[in-house]
Order: C-alpha cells, then structure tokens, then sequence
C-alpha cells in the first residue's frame, strides 16, 4: 500500500491543514494564561478520606486565619506588642499580609489612640465586635507584613486622641513601695567646759498613695552651770495625690503657696494642683497648630532659627496641640520636609508670636 506524501494533498487541503496548526497554536497561550494552580487532595490521603480545605494556598502566600501577636506601629510609631485577630480576607492586602486582615475591636481602638468619639458607627459598636477600619476611618491604611509580624497603620492625627508630649497615662503611674524614711542631720561641739548638740530629723512611712511625714529638731546645751534640752517638732502632715483633679491634698502642718506673695504656715487642710502631673508640654500656654497634609511628612517648627517641635504627620488633617512653651518673642515657621505635603496651616495668634507665609504653607492665618 502506497503512503500518501504531501505531494498527494491537493494545495487547498495543504493550506488548510495549515490553518488549523497556527489557530490551535493560537488558542493554546489563552488556556495557559488562565491556568491556575491545583492540588488534588486526594494526594494526601489513599482511602479517599476527606481533608481539609486547601483552596486558600492556592492563591499564593495565604496564611490560616487566627490570632497572632504582633508588633503593633501607629504613624511609624511604636505602639507596643499586642495579641491580635486577623481573618481572611479576598481584598487586596499587599504582598505580604499573606491574605490576612486584622480584626479590631473597642479595646484595640484605644490602645492605637482613636477618638472614637468623632465616628458615631464606631460608638455603637460592641467591645467584642470586629470593626473595619479601613471603612470605619476615611483616609487609613493598614500594611502587615506576616514574616516581620509587624502591623503598620496610618490614621490621620487629627482622629486621634490628643496625647502630648512626655504624656504617661495615670493607668499606668506606679505609687511605689511600702517604705520607711528617715533623713537625719547631727552636730556637736565639746570644749572649755561646754558641751552643745544638735539633731533634725525628716521621717515618714510610704503607704500606697499615702505619704505620713514628720520633721522635727533636738537641741541640748550644757555649761556655765546652765542645762537645757529641747525637742521642737516643726511639722507633722499627711498627704496623698488626686489624680482625677491633677491635685495633691495635704492635712496637717503645711504652708501656702510662695508664687506670688510669702508662704504662711497653717495647721489645716490643703488641696491645690501640681503641675508635675501634667506633661511637660503642657506646663505652660503655647499656640495650636492645625493644617491638612496631602501626603505623609514631616512637619518642622522652628522659632529665631532653631527648631522647638518636629513630628510626623500622615495623610489628612492634623492638630498639634503639645508645643512646649516658650517666652521668647519670634515668628513661628511652619516649613514641611516634603514639598507641597502641607496644603493648608491654620495656627492660633498669641501676643507675643507673629505668624507669617512659610515655604510649602499656602495659607496661614
């Protein structure tokens, strides 16, 4: 039997045997574009025992859903180490988040600082119930990298809650240890027959926030056929903090202030505010700084050339509510780091501070 060559195809069949090769050629890299990677489960088991789902692996570096402990970062600041939820999730996460979207609750909220206050649908909510963030807070933006375990969010300063500088929350005020004190001071002098001692003490006894102390002196003359002795107690007082009312109360021996006119002694009761309660920033009366940035950046205060306030401020509005004070007279510029980021600076007038147009501030009043 003769073999047909393809001198024995007529040209018409040649040309259209042709056309079949380059289509199917042509159609072949669609089906491979579209291919997605599968694993049979059946693999794992030989009597075809059912196993658990694997279908999120196959969608690259997804991880399971559950709870991990994070290093937690707020505005590329360092918030703490925190046991969170995350879920999965089919939104685009980045890369790294291995396909994972963090759960927050009322708790996490004000661990991160935000004024929950300012958004009424997260009021509502329930302590236990996972809120979005990203929904819940116009202009967030969550980055979590699962190898690093580190959890990066942004949130515009001007939704969180005002923290100042050197601020500690009372929560977190140690009143120390149970202790007994005692400072004492003795000098003496022999001689010619004479013979002159002096002792002062400053006791006290340390009791959870409350604080007893005792000052007193002795003093003891002998000579010239003249003997005396004498203890004299100065004071006695107890006194502890309140701080709800940023205060400390006194009861006993104390004295008045001395700012204004001269301290005068009282046997009584003494409730007055401490400004060691209040953070640095805040001992005093400095002006607000409020504006809108476009992207994130650096905002630099300067006055009489020299820098008195830096931060970091993310994308949205902004208020600085923690410049320390100063009283020195100065014009206070407002220049940002990154060109244009600062859209707009609002900054409240005091009497001894001038307020002009900066570099990158469009508008300053």
């Amino acid at each position: 039997m003769k073999i047909p060559t393809t001198t024995d195809i007529p040209q018409r069949y040649t040309w259209c045997l042709a056309g079949i090769c380059y289509s199917s050629l042509a159609i072949l890299p669609s089906f491979l574009s579209y291919a997605e990677s599968y694993f049979n489960p059946a693999f794992l088991l030989e009597n075809g025992t059912s196993v658990a789902d694997l279908s999120r692996f196959e969608r690259g570096n997804h991880q399971p859903a559950g709870v991990y402990r994070v290093d937690l970062w707020r505005n590329d600041e360092f918030i703490g180490s925190q046991d969170i939820v995350f879920e999965s999730t089919t939104e685009n996460t980045g890369d790294k988040s291995g396909g994972l979207m963090p759960c927050f609750n009322q708790v996490l909220l004000e661990r991160i600082g935000l004024n929950s206050s300012a958004f009424p649908e997260l009021a509502q909510q329930q302590n236990n119930k996972c809120i979005n963030l990203l929904k819940a807070v116009p202009d967030a933006t969550i980055n979590f990298d699962f190898a690093a375990m580190r959890l990066n969010i942004t949130i515009p300063q001007i939704t969180l809650l005002s923290s100042a500088h050197g601020y500690i929350p009372p929560e977190e005020w140690d009143e120390g240890i149970p202790a007994l004190l005692l400072n004492y001071n003795f000098t003496g002098n022999r001689g010619n027959g004479n013979d002159s001692y002096f002792f002062s003490e400053l006791s006290g006894i340390n009791i959870g926030p409350w604080r007893l102390r005792n000052n007193g002196s002795w003093n003891y003359f002998r000579g010239n056929g003249y003997h005396s002795k004498q203890w004299n107690n100065i004071g006695t007082w107890v006194q502890r903090a309140i701080i709800p009312l940023k205060s400390e109360l006194v009861m006993g021996d104390g004295n008045t202030g001395s700012d204004i006119f001269d301290g005068v002694g009282f046997r009584g009761v003494r409730l007055y505010s401490s400004d060691n309660m209040y953070p640095d920033s805040q001992q005093g009366f400095a002006p607000t700084v409020r504006g809108i940035a476009r992207t994130a950046a650096q905002l630099t205060i300067r006055q009489n050339g020299f820098i008195i306030y830096q931060s970091y401020v993310s994308p949205g509005a902004f208020e600085i509510t923690d410049l320390h004070p100063t009283s020195s007279n100065g014009d206070l510029d407002s220049p940002s780091t990154s060109a244009m980021a600062i859209s707009r600076i609002t900054q409240f007038r005091i009497q001894q501070c001038r307020f002009y147009n900066a570099k990158g501030v469009s508008n300053l009043t």
